[in-house]
């Protein structure tokens, strides 16, 4: 039968996963604020949130997709 392999020894793990390992474990303790940092994190919490927002609420109500028929315009300004 499958199974059966009860000593934990038999499975040795590769130190190259147990370095990533520890490094995403302890990746909070060597972070630095770098110019390049900085601007990913300003464009992912700011940037594009800001963008998509601003795309929203420029297009808010001008299209209504409910009730269509080929051939009428989705358009309703």
């Amino acid at each position: 039968m499958a199974g059966g392999h009860h000593n934990p020894q038999a499975i040795h793990m590769d130190p190259a996963l147990i370095k990533w390992n520890n490094m995403t474990v302890n990746r909070h303790k060597y972070f630095r604020w770098t110019p390049r940092t900085a601007w990913i994190s300003f464009a992912y919490v700011i940037l594009v949130p800001g963008i998509l927002g601003v795309a929203g609420y420029m297009t808010e109500g001008k299209w209504e997709m409910r009730g269509k028929r080929r051939g009428d315009m989705i358009s309703e300004f």
